[in-house]
């Protein structure tokens, strides 16, 4: 090469617009955020009143269309939102990110004008909450395999089935409900519809006790003979598998965003703990092999944020590898903060294994961002075959 390569520091460092968002976020999560998350951890729900806070900063409508009440932005801006909002609780960052960025979606790409008038104006506005159940007892990542039906009737569809691990069900007031409406179409039989809260044949179980994410409302939803009205079907009939792994994509996006601020978070905290904790005559962090593991955790979880950042920059500029690059990411990300968080729990000892520390939530919340939006093993089945594996 003649000439040194030139690349602009864009390439590395969020721009001036980002960073400022990312203010907005810190800023908000501090105030708001960060003083509700040990009694919303106790009463195992979000605080109704960060609904209206949330949309009042801005935070409901990232990458919405700005006619229906979004802020604009894109996906990096979300991978931004995730990591701040999980930087205070998983539990308490869930709820709303699969609202109005996993329900959300949905919504803004498929909804008619009547249905996002409905449902999406009031989601962006902190006025209702969302839903979407896919996953059911007996398919997960393997979407085309669910086995609930929708049949057609007199005006409408029967909805019959049961969905399990749906966040946000018991607050939701719109479910998007994915169903078959062809049994013998395989994946082109699925289509996705909404169902409002207390809908005549629709159950809710008590929320289901979980390992983490406490803060989250979490339950499993039966349907028996739920009548859905014919306009009450999003997008189009056999088209939901392909709506489903459309919205996969950011989804995986923001998860990875929400591994980066747990990691960050339980690094953060483990660092401050280290720095004032003494032993044998000195603080922990003046012993080589507890600061060598504090360095190599925060190389790790940079190195994670550039490929995470690099995935949302890549969709928001239509990069033809953003796919390849967010499958990447989901699957680094959360193993990354899944070994950050251990390491913390670790330089805090027995204090780390008590619920007084902070880093005993962070290391619970982690381990489900190995598995909600896809596993690790889907991630690798992707990039295998990408690599013509």
């Amino acid at each position: 090469m003649s000439s040194a390569p030139t690349l602009s520091p864009s390439a590395f460092e969020l721009d001036d617009d980002h960073r400022s968002f990312q203010e907005v976020c810190r800023t908000f999560v501090a105030r708001e955020c960060a003083p509700r998350v040990r009694e919303a951890e106790k009463a195992g729900t979000f605080p109704a009143e960060l609904w209206p806070a949330m949309a009042a900063a801005g935070l409901l409508g990232v990458g919405h269309p700005e006619e229906y009440g979004g802020t604009g932005g894109g996906v990096l801006a979300l991978a931004i939102l995730s990591e701040e909002l999980a930087h205070a609780s998983g539990g308490l960052a869930i709820t709303p990110l699969v609202s109005s960025y996993m329900a959300g979606p949905h919504l803004a790409r498929y909804g008619n004008e009547e249905q996002k008038e409905r449902w999406l104006r009031p989601l962006l506005e902190g006025k209702c909450a969302a839903a979407i159940a896919v996953t059911e007892p007996g398919a997960g990542s393997d979407v085309a395999g669910l086995a609930a039906r929708a049949t057609a009737v007199g005006g409408g569809y029967q909805l019959r089935g049961t969905k399990m691990f749906i966040t946000n069900a018991g607050l939701a007031d719109v479910i998007i409900v994915a169903a078959k409406t062809d049994s013998d179409a395989g994946h082109r039989g699925i289509t996705t519809f909404l169902v409002e809260r207390g809908a005549e044949g629709m159950t809710l179980s008590p929320p289901l006790e979980k390992l983490g994410w406490h803060a989250s409302d979490t339950r499993e939803v039966a349907f028996e003979e739920c009548f859905v009205a014919e306009d009450g079907i999003l997008g189009e009939r056999g088209r939901g598998f392909h709506q489903i792994m459309e919205a996969f994509q950011v989804e995986r996006i923001s998860l990875a965003g929400m591994a980066l601020g747990l990691g960050q978070a339980a690094l953060d905290e483990a660092v401050a703990h280290a720095k004032e904790r003494r032993t044998f005559g000195t603080t922990l962090s003046k012993h080589q092999t507890i600061r060598h593991r504090l360095a190599a955790a925060s190389a790790e979880l940079e190195s994670a944020r550039a490929l995470t950042y690099q995935a949302a920059a890549r969709w928001d500029s239509g990069h033809p590898e953003a796919a390849t690059t967010t499958a990447m990411a989901k699957l680094v990300a959360p193993r990354v903060a899944s070994r950050v968080v251990d390491e913390a729990l670790q330089v805090f000892g027995g204090y780390g294994f008590i619920e007084e520390t902070p880093v005993a939530m962070h290391y619970r919340d982690a381990r489900i961002l190995r598995i909600g939006g896809g596993t690790d093993e889907v991630q690798l089945e992707i990039l295998s075959k990408r690599m013509g594996l």
